[in-house]
Parts: structure tokens; C-alpha cells; sequence
């Protein structure tokens, strides 16, 4: 190696000089890693992939700026097969979990560079229980926020509908428990009726938190036609529910409108939407046979609202039935006093009604009497102030009276029976009659001026 180094001398002002190939430069670098690095190092890393290829673990490890989400170192990691065949199941079954994105670990590894592959982390040893205290950190931490948010009991708030039949399903469109749960539904042993809608979501995987929250959304948009939401997730790994330990997925579902029945897990899972849910059930089928036995209970409190309700209008009746026996008892009785009271009564107005008669026919009388009175003076008034109005209107017609005009002197011309005012008024040819107070003159117009008229006297 020190020959190596010693070979590795400055250029000449020519660019030539003694020079190493890539290939011994890399060996170079692995000889001196191995013997400085020589090693193992429990490191703390964020995983930001990993993925199994061929039974291998790899993996890219990134330390991020606290506070930020900036990467201040970045790494490679490998563990290969015959350590992840161990590694793997045992990380798996104490975490109940995967190696994901986000995932904060606690590796032990050494360094190793290889002169075609270039550097890398060999991991020789992961540590669950540092996964699972950051897991269980990062639970408590969002329950926190919940809960000073004060949104974590919110769904508990909400009252389930009694009947509580128009379900919003989200969940995997291919899921096996999807199906299992409506088949129970649509097969129930009491004969209800359910109506489901799918909302499909990708229920596994990286997915899981945007695809759920845009089903929610859709939900959200006609609440109206809905009494609550199920969501479910038939089957799959424990592992894979992590992406229901969501900040923003739970605050979704704590302030959503309508009461959530969230069954997607194990008997011993329970993620943080099952803690804000409304009800949390353990699997599909069961979030079926709580509707359904919700379904029941209303029905059960109806036919005993319908048994009391019976029992009480029969009591009811039994009583009042007996009460109009009683009251049918009691008529006779009743009657008699009724009747000897109003007999007293009748008599004893019938003796207050002559005396009464009499005094309003002496009333009568006396009005009478009192009136004949008056009106025996009111026609011979009345007649002679007519008889003196009669006089005054015949005095008024003899001094209009054309006798009196004639028996003075004067005389009355008439034409065809209408006295004449005007020469005008006749025509030569006219006949004309004057009366006179002693007889009347007919004559004969010949002539008509304004001097004497010249008439053809005709008189007897």
C-alpha cells in the first residue's frame, strides 16, 4: 500500500507524470477504508427508500437539518441476503412494520468500498425497539397536537342516526374485505336493507393518506346522502399500517361531518384514526355486524316502545272502562237528584209566573192608559192646523181666479184653446174666441196690425 501511495506523485507541468488507473485509485481507497474504518458503528438514519431486490436489503439513508425538512448528509446502505433473511422477520415482527420512507432506524454497520460499486453502509444488525420508541414518539406527538387542537374526541361528539342505513364505503375497490363486507350487509338474518356507495382508496403503501383524504373530500361534497362513513381494509400486512398513523389523515377524520366506523386492523393494531374515529371495530366484517346490530337495537327499542305503548293504551282502557261502569252506576242516582232539583225549580217558577204575568199586564195597562191620553188631543190639533192651511191655499186660488179678471172688465183671447199674449201669435184666417164676464165673443181674423184689429164679430 505504501508503494501505492508513494506511486501517487504531482503531475508534470505536461499533464504526464506517474498516474494511477481509476481501478487502483478505488483499490486504493477500499485498502485504506478497510484498515482506518475497520470497525462497526451503530449509526441513526432516516430512511428515504427501501427496497428488496433479489432477497437483498437496500437502502438510502439521509440525515435531515432539525426543524427543516433540508438533507445535510446522505448515504447508501446494503444488507445482504443472508443477514436479511434474520434481520428482516425480526424487525417485522417486533415493529409489526416494514421498512418504509420516513422511517427512522438504528443500524449497525460497517464501511466498504467497492472498486466497481463505489462506497456503501454494510448493515450487519437493525435495531426494532429505537424504531419502534421514534414510532411511538411520533404517535404520542401527533395525539398531542390532536388533542391541544382540540379535535381528538370531536367524532365521539357525534350521534349515530337511528337508522343508520346509507353507508359511504372507502376502501379498495379489489379488496377481498370490501366484498366480505357488503355480502354481510346484503345477507343480514333480520332482512334490513343497506345502501353502500364505494369511495376507492389505495388502503397500503406511501398512498394511503392523500388517497383516503380525496375520498373523504368526495364524501364531504354530498353529506346529505349519507348517515356515516365505514373505512375498511381487507387484509394485508400489519406493516402496512403505518399510513393511517397520519397527522393530517387523522385531522381529516376527526372534523369530518358525518360519524366514521374506521375497521382496519388486527385485534391488537389500533392507529391513530382509529383513536379519533367515532367506532373502531377490527375488520370489515365486523364494522358490518356493528351496523347491522345497530340496525337491531332500533328495532328492538321499537317493538319494545310498541309492546309498552300496547301495555299502557290496555291499562288505559281497563280504567276507563271501569270508570264508565262506575259513572253507569251512578246515573240512576244522579238522575233522581237531578230530577227532584229541577222539579223544585219548575214549581217554584210556575208559582212566580202568575203574579209575575200580572203585574206586567198591569204595566201594560198603565202604558197604555198613559198613551191614549196623549194621543187624544194630537187629531184635533192636527186638524184644525190643516183646516187653517186649507184656508190659506183657498184664498190663494180665489185671488188667482180668472172670474174675478173678467167681472172687472177684462177679457181672455184664446186660440185653439190657449190664451193669446201676442198678435204674433195669430194668422189671418184664425178663429179666435174672447170671453168676456158675461158670455164670449167667436170671430174670424181677417186682418192683423197694431192698430184695431178688424175681426168678423159672430157673437149671440
Amino acid at each position: 500500500m505504501n508503494a501505492d501511495r508513494e506511486a501517487l506523485l504531482p503531475l508534470g507541468e505536461d499533464g504526464r507524470g506517474s498516474a494511477l488507473t481509476l481501478y487502483e485509485l478505488n483499490n486504493l481507497v477500499s485498502e485504506t477504508i478497510a484498515l482506518e474504518l475497520s470497525q462497526e458503528y451503530w449509526v441513526e438514519a432516516e430512511l428515504s427508500e427501501a427496497r428488496e431486490v433479489r432477497g437483498h436489503c437496500y437502502m438510502e439513508l439521509v440525515q435531515k437539518e432539525e426543524g427543516t425538512n433540508t438533507p445535510i448528509a446522505r448515504a447508501s446502505a446494503k444488507c445482504w441476503k443472508n443477514k436479511w433473511m434474520l434481520l428482516g422477520p425480526h424487525f417485522m415482527r417486533i415493529t409489526r412494520q416494514q421498512l418504509h420512507a420516513g422511517m427512522k432506524v438504528l443500524l449497525k454497520v460497517y464501511a466498504n468500498f467497492h472498486e466497481a460499486y463505489g462506497f456503501s453502509w454494510i448493515v450487519t444488525d437493525i435495531n426494532p425497539e429505537y424504531t419502534m420508541g421514534d414510532m411511538a414518539r411520533r404517535r404520542q406527538e401527533i395525539i398531542r397536537q390532536l388533542k391541544a387542537e382540540g379535535i381528538f374526541d370531536m367524532q365521539r361528539e357525534l350521534t349515530l342516526p337511528l337508522f343508520l342505513q346509507r353507508v359511504a364505503v372507502v376502501s379498495s375497490a379489489t379488496a377481498a374485505g370490501y366484498g366480505d363486507f357488503c355480502n354481510q350487509l346484503a345477507d343480514n338474518e333480520y332482512g334490513f336493507r343497506f345502501t353502500t356507495r364505494l369511495f376507492p382508496a389505495i388502503m397500503q403503501g406511501e398512498q394511503v393518506e392523500e388517497s383516503i383524504i380525496e375520498a373523504l373530500d368526495a364524501i364531504n361534497g354530498e353529506t346529505e346522502q349519507f348517515d356515516a362513513v365505514v373505512i375498511i381494509r381487507g387484509g394485508g400486512a400489519t406493516a402496512d399500517l403505518s399510513g393511517f398513523d397520519s397527522l393530517r389523515l387523522a385531522e381529516n377524520v376527526a372534523q369530518f361531518p358525518l360519524p366514521i366506523i374506521t375497521g382496519i386492523g388486527h385485534e391488537r393494531d389500533e392507529s391513530i384514526i382509529d383513536m379519533v374515529s367515532h367506532t373502531r371495530v377490527k375488520t370489515p366484517t365486523a364494522a358490518a355486524a356493528f351496523l347491522i346490530d345497530h340496525l337491531h337495537q332500533v328495532l328492538m327499542r321499537i317493538e319494545r316502545a310498541e309492546e309498552r305503548t300496547a301495555t299502557l293504551v290496555g291499562r288505559r282502557m281497563d280504567y276507563e272502562r271501569l270508570r264508565l261502569v262506575r259513572l253507569a252506576e251512578k246515573l240512576p242516582v244522579l238522575f233522581s237528584l237531578v230530577k227532584t232539583r229541577q222539579g223544585a225549580n219548575i214549581d217554584r217558577l210556575a208559582q212566580r209566573i202568575p203574579p209575575a204575568l200580572t203585574a206586567q199586564m198591569t204595566n201594560l195597562r198603565h202604558r197604555i192608559d198613559l198613551l191614549s191620553q196623549r194621543l187624544a188631543p194630537l187629531p184635533l190639533r192636527c186638524m184644525a192646523v190643516e183646516n187653517h192651511r186649507l184656508d190659506l191655499l183657498a184664498q190663494r186660488v180665489e185671488a188667482l181666479n180668472p172670474e174675478r179678471l173678467l167681472r172687472r172688465g177684462y177679457s181672455i183671447t184664446t186660440l185653439n184653446g190657449h190664451a193669446v199674449k201676442a198678435a204674433s201669435q195669430i194668422h189671418d184666417g184664425d178663429i179666435i174666441e174672447t170671453r168676456l164676464a158675461e158670455g164670449k165673443i167667436t170671430a174670424t181674423v181677417t186682418q192683423i196690425h197694431n192698430s184695431p184689429m178688424s175681426t168678423t164679430d159672430s157673437s149671440k
